[in-house]
């Protein structure tokens, strides 16, 4: 009888025979097995060193899927493998039958699992070293692209998971209904992050994984305020890691502004030091809550793309993110200088778009509106005002507009203190309107109900348009 005896590994890649050995052989004995190594450990075909292992596993998931599925033992593997005229390349009739006398135990089929995923990581990176060996060698790219390949491919040979493969849509569906049977008896409206305020979130369902979320305005609206204060109350508030990519303020700057935003003080009195002996205690207390948050900040000044995807890349292995936020789209260096601006600026936005997807992470590109806004006199904005801006609309999921009535007609407002923030495009959900409260002193946006007086209804103004594309 033919035997799966380890074969000399001597100046192979990274592999371990007697682990795929066990992996198949505890499935043959307790097919269960195998829903737990593909769900759980996500091992693939693939993740098999030997090609006849991957055969038989390909058989296994084979005959799972089948719409009346038949049950895994040695005999149906080596029919199904019969039928593909696979059977001899698999290691024959005696090779698969042997298998389950291999097995030490079957109580330990996870640990076997892990063995094969662990291996394979080592070869793709082995590959992907090789890889990157030749362009080093060959000169072939620019230095700075040849980095970011260097990383995404190191990136991706340790997260090669399921998700990144084609799926059947009734996998799909059945993580759905799941995911939508557990929000129902928690009684959860939020599927994705929380942006702290209720009304806002009513419309999104909070920032959703994967999205490009644009957030638009002229200055002096308030869009970074905004964004720190999202920033703020994803993380301390909801204990979600928080990215916040500066490139027009400093992380001192950044600092002061989290702290008069939580201790609720006057900005302006706390950047130039006057901070009463009474108002030390919030000081003190703010800078408490916001230190244990995990929310990191970066200010660097002349980012582009790629060492933004680098570094994002890096934090979110270390503390898987919840949300990403760059301010401002427009000041993040093109990658191309010879391109023209709206090409240029087109890139940088199709490059969040990508990160958001490789990351499965909510991204937020804060974005500078043109002049002509100014020219009309209505001065709220429209999403034809972003089509100036590149390929911003179409890779955009969410865009959202502030619009402050009060700055531009501060005498005549029927709305002194109140953020508009216009909806203007949400591709899976309704478009519409929030009122927000903003507190220019601090400076702090609010929800409504949480500055008016008890029983004040909140302004949401909603639409029964939906964001399409």
């Amino acid at each position: 009888m033919a035997t799966a005896a380890p074969e000399q590994t001597a100046g192979l890649p990274p592999q371990n025979e007697e682990a795929e050995v066990a992996v198949l052989g505890t499935v043959l004995m307790a097919e269960q097995a195998l829903d737990k190594i593909m769900v759980e450990l996500h091992l693939d075909a693939d993740d098999f060193y030997r090609p006849r292992h991957q055969l038989i596993f390909k058989s296994m998931i084979r005959l799972k899927q089948k719409a009346e599925p038949e049950a895994i033992d040695a005999i149906t593997i080596c029919d199904d493998l019969r039928r593909q005229s696979q059977l001899e390349e698999a290691g024959g009739q005696s090779y698969i039958h042997a298998l389950p006398t291999l097995v030490p135990s079957v109580h330990a089929v996870e640990d076997y699992a892990k063995i094969v995923r662990d291996h394979s990581i080592l070869r793709r990176l082995l590959a992907a070293a090789h890889e990157i060996q030749q362009k080093v060698m060959t000169h072939a790219g620019d230095p700075r692209e040849l980095v970011e390949q260097a990383e995404q491919s190191v990136f991706r040979a340790g997260h090669n998971e399921e998700s990144s493969q084609l799926r059947s849509i009734e996998d799909v569906l059945h993580e759905e209904l799941d995911k939508l049977e557990r929000l129902s008896k928690e009684g959860q409206s939020l599927t994705g992050t929380p942006s702290g305020y209720r009304d806002l979130d009513e419309i999104t369902g909070g920032f959703q994984p994967g999205n490009l979320i644009v957030l638009a305005a002229r200055p002096a609206m308030g869009k970074s305020a905004l964004a720190t204060n999202i920033a703020e109350n994803a993380a301390v508030d909801h204990g979600k890691a928080v990215a916040l990519f500066s490139l027009e303020m400093s992380e001192g700057e950044l600092a002061q502004r989290f702290i008069a935003s939580r201790a609720k003080l006057n900005g302006e009195s706390l950047r130039k030091g006057r901070v009463k002996p009474e108002q030390w205690p919030k000081v003190l207390k703010a800078t408490e809550k916001l230190t244990q948050a995990p929310l990191f900040v970066d200010d660097s000044s002349d980012l582009g793309v790629l060492e933004l995807r680098a570094k994002a890349r890096r934090l979110h292995q270390r503390h898987p993110l919840g949300l990403l936020i760059i301010d401002y789209l427009q000041l993040m260096r093109p990658e191309d200088p010879r391109d023209g601006r709206v090409e240029q600026v087109g890139k940088i936005s199709r490059g969040l778009k990508i990160l958001a997807r490789e990351l499965n992470v909510p991204v937020i590109a804060i974005s500078q509106l043109s002049r002509a806004v100014e020219a009309r006199p209505d001065k709220r904005p429209m999403m034809a005002d972003l089509r100036e801006s590149g390929n911003i609309e179409q890779d955009a999921d969410l865009v959202m507009f502030v619009y402050r009535d009060e700055y531009y007609n501060p005498e005549t407002t029927e709305k002194p203190g109140v953020a508009e923030i216009i909806i203007g495009k949400h591709r899976n959900g309704p478009v519409g309107q929030v009122e927000l409260t903003f507190l220019n002193r601090y400076p702090k946006f609010a929800s409504m109900a949480a500055e008016a007086a008890p029983g004040a209804a909140a302004a949401y103004t909603p639409s029964r348009r939906t964001g399409g594309g």
